[in-house]
């Protein structure tokens, strides 16, 4: 929503380095601000030459951990009492630690990953993993390759496609893109196949209709 009413690609460009580094850690920690925009405009940067992806990776990385490690451990401290603490929305708020306990008992670890890659659990995965007490060392584990695949795959994509990549990725996120990605593949290598089997039924057509003449040997 924030990404709407500012423009995240002008502000990236003037301070840089630094609003990357704010931006995405403050989405990891639970602010819903527009961290991977800001990614992806950094990384669009990059490939014209204004800022270095060498950089921009390693810092969306490093902040992406810093800020769920943070949502986690604050989340874990004080998120419990806030979810069961008398007040509007009561049933509802245990409702989330009935469901979320056991959900991140059996796939926390899945959750804390591929959420990195998902807007809801982008900003959210940290505070349910902490208040739900999911083990710490299995969460920093977890969210670090999180956070390190997805500073990687968002900003090489946003590098190397530059905006058609940028429009892609915030209209149907990493997975869609990918999806779009496979089956465009898919369909190129279904098309030559079947090219490639035309081909060979005209040759072999054309071998039936102008058999060899037998080699003629001198004598």
């Amino acid at each position: 929503m924030l990404a709407s009413l500012l423009d995240v690609g002008h502000l990236v460009q003037v301070a840089g380095y630094p609003l990357l580094f704010l931006l995405v850690m403050a989405e990891s920690s639970g602010i819903p601000v527009p961290g991977e925009t800001a990614l992806i405009t950094a990384s669009v940067l990059a490939s014209r030459g204004k800022l270095e992806i060498g950089l921009v990776i390693p810092l969306a990385a490093a902040a992406a951990i810093i800020g769920d490690n943070a949502g986690y451990l604050f989340a874990r401290k004080g998120g419990r009492w806030l979810l069961e603490r008398p007040g509007r929305f009561h049933r509802q708020r245990l409702e989330v630690l009935r469901v979320g306990e056991p959900f991140f008992e059996r796939h926390g670890a899945k959750a804390v990953f591929f959420g990195r890659f998902l807007l809801g659990l982008r900003v959210w995965a940290s505070w349910l993993a902490g208040a739900t007490r999911m083990p710490w060392r299995s969460f920093f584990f977890w969210n670090a390759a999180g956070g390190i695949c997805w500073a990687t795959l968002v900003g090489l994509v946003a590098y190397f496609l530059g905006e058609s990549a940028t429009n892609a990725l915030e209209a149907f996120g990493v997975y869609g893109l990918i999806a779009a990605v496979l089956a465009i593949a898919s369909a190129l290598v279904l098309h030559r196949r079947h090219r490639r089997r035309g081909d060979r039924r005209n040759g072999a057509g054309e071998a039936a209709r102008h058999p060899g003449r037998p080699e003629e040997h001198p004598q």
